[in-house]
């Protein structure tokens, strides 16, 4: 990272891109992501037993297609897409073809019906699913100065800061204008989210039909963190974001501005697992008596889908859900979210 090493710095953008998935990157560590930080495909079988249901929805809406595709996207060590083709009925899984997008190489022991690729595929009809992908693609940060003038954040590999004097450039004073205004008061950040709105609009380019999925801690145009989100995750625990390759880089996502089609929709985790068959209630009390290793199982489940779908946790993140060439009916668009019930 000697770019970052120099002089005053380098914009967070390109020193989380050199920190993450340069060749000595956070990413191509060998434990993978899960060996720091907790998702949701690793709190519970649950979840991607919700992702195959909908999976298997997009394939009615396709009319059960001779192949239907299945990319995940930023797949970590193929855990998702592995648990996917696990829950999925034998009729449909024979018939789907499983894409894992990743930047690191791919694992040992890994799925041989798993293609593994740095890209997604294109042309293909199916569920493209991005789950805690954009919060990682790197972007700039802006602060006001002293006289609340907005300036680009420069970092170096310390995790030092300073601002850059000259004046942000058109593209950048753009997309702020659009999504992120920021008040002229001294010490005001935000974070430019154009990488990412790029980056989804790529990736949902990728699909002929089916629909796409990101799933994200995220913020609206109504409700921009005055401070920004950018924090770095080491072993389990939040910490300072250093740029340096020795923790993740991670901000949420403005999952408004990524929205690429008319009929995209922003729903809860929470709203989306319960109508893909999530429910975090607890047995009846009779089935422990009846039969106790049942109960057992289900008290275990109804635990798993309460952390799936919990308020200040899991269950606040952010599903942005694109139908391409299809109707949006059953494929999440009109899930009443779960402040609307």
């Amino acid at each position: 990272m000697e770019n970052v090493r120099q002089g005053p710095g380098t914009g967070w953008r390109e020193a989380t891109e050199e920190a993450l998935y340069g060749p000595h990157g956070f990413y191509r560590r060998p434990e993978g992501p899960a060996g720091h930080f907790r998702t949701s495909v690793h709190a519970s079988a649950l979840f991607a037993g919700a992702v195959a249901a909908l999976l298997c929805r997009v394939d009615a809406a396709l009319g059960e297609p001779a192949e239907l595709a299945f990319v995940d996207m930023a797949a970590g060590r193929g855990e998702l897409v592995s648990r996917v083709l696990q829950e999925l009925p034998e009729t449909v899984a024979a018939r789907v073809r499983a894409y894992a997008v990743e930047k690191a190489d791919r694992p040992e022991g890994l799925d041989h019906r798993i293609e593994w690729r740095t890209e997604p595929p294109a042309g293909v009809g199916g569920l493209l699913f991005a789950n805690e992908w954009l919060d990682n693609v790197p972007l700039e940060v802006v602060e006001a100065d002293a006289d609340g003038t907005a300036r680009l954040v420069l970092v170096r590999e310390d995790g030092t800061e300073s601002l850059d004097a000259a004046p942000l450039d058109d593209e950048l004073r753009g997309w702020l204008d659009a999504w992120w205004p920021l008040p002229a008061e001294p010490g005001l950040r935000a974070e430019v989210g154009q990488p990412r709105d790029e980056a989804w609009a790529a990736a949902v380019r990728t699909l002929e039909r089916g629909l796409a999925v990101a799933v994200d801690y995220a913020h609206t145009r109504g409700a921009r963190p005055l401070f920004g989100t950018l924090t770095g995750f080491r072993d389990g625990r939040e910490t300072t974001p250093v740029p340096d390759g020795s923790c993740d880089l991670t901000a949420h996502v403005a999952l408004d501005a990524c929205a690429v089609t008319p009929e995209a929709r922003i729903v809860s985790q929470r709203a989306a697992l319960r109508a893909l068959g999530v429910a975090a209630g607890r047995p009846p009390l009779a089935l422990a008596s009846e039969d106790p290793a049942a109960y057992v199982r289900a008290l275990t489940r109804a635990g798993e889908a309460a952390e799936l779908t919990a308020r200040g946790g899991l269950g606040d993140f952010g599903w942005l859900v694109e139908p391409v060439g299809l109707p949006g009916g059953a494929l999440l668009v009109d899930v009443a979210d779960d402040e609307e019930q």
